[in-house]
C-alpha cells in the first residue's frame, strides 16, 4: 500500500510560492490587488513581513489559505530546494508546479477520505492504484508532475462511483 505524502503545509520549507504564484483581488479578504506570478509586496525574500498580524493588515485570505503541503513539496522535491527568489526564471515553472501539486494533494486528500468507506476489493484496488500514481516513490520532477494530469482526470469519476458507500 502506497503511503501518502504529508499534506500539512510547512512554510519553513517552501519558497513563499503562494505569495508569488497566486493572484488576489482587493476586498474583504485582501487589502490589495496582486496579479499571479508577481511577489506580494509584503514579502521580504521568502518571509511575509506581516505574517503575525495578517488579519489586522487586511489579509484574512492569507491567514486562512492552505496549500495542503504542495508548496514545500514543489520547492524541496520538484525543484530540489531551488527558489524563484534566488533564480527568478523559476517563477513561472514553480507557479505551474504549485498549481499541479495542489491538484494532486487535493485529490490525495479525497482519496484518503474514501479509504474510510470500507470499500469492496475492486474499488479499494482502484483507489490504491490512483494513490500510487499520484505518489511516485521516486518523487516528482516537473515532467512527471505534469504527467499526473491524466490520472487526475480519473479521480472525479472514481469518487462519484463511490456514492453507494455513503
Amino acid at each position: 500500500m502506497t503511503e501518502l505524502p504529508d499534506l500539512t503545509p510547512d512554510c519553513e520549507h517552501c519558497a513563499a510560492l503562494c505569495c508569488m504564484a497566486l493572484a488576489f483581488d482587493a476586498g474583504d479578504d485582501f487589502a490589495i490587488d496582486k496579479p499571479a506570478g508577481l511577489p506580494c509586496p509584503k514579502l521580504a525574500g521568502h518571509a511575509c513581513t506581516i505574517y503575525d498580524h495578517l488579519e489586522a493588515e487586511g489579509f484574512s485570505g492569507c491567514a486562512r489559505y492552505t496549500c495542503h503541503g504542495a508548496g514545500q513539496r514543489v520547492t524541496q522535491e520538484v525543484f530540489d530546494g531551488a527558489t524563484w527568489v534566488d533564480t527568478p526564471e523559476l517563477a513561472g515553472p514553480m507557479s505551474e508546479a504549485l498549481r499541479q501539486m495542489k491538484s494532486v494533494h487535493q485529490a490525495l486528500e479525497l482519496l484518503a477520505s474514501a479509504e474510510r468507506l470500507e470499500l469492496e476489493d475492486d474499488d479499494e484496488e482502484t483507489r490504491q492504484e490512483i494513490v500510487a500514481a499520484l505518489s511516485p516513490e521516486a518523487g516528482f520532477t516537473p515532467e512527471t508532475l505534469a504527467a499526473t494530469a491524466e490520472t487526475l482526470k480519473r479521480v472525479p469519476a472514481f469518487l462519484a462511483s463511490l456514492r453507494d458507500y455513503i
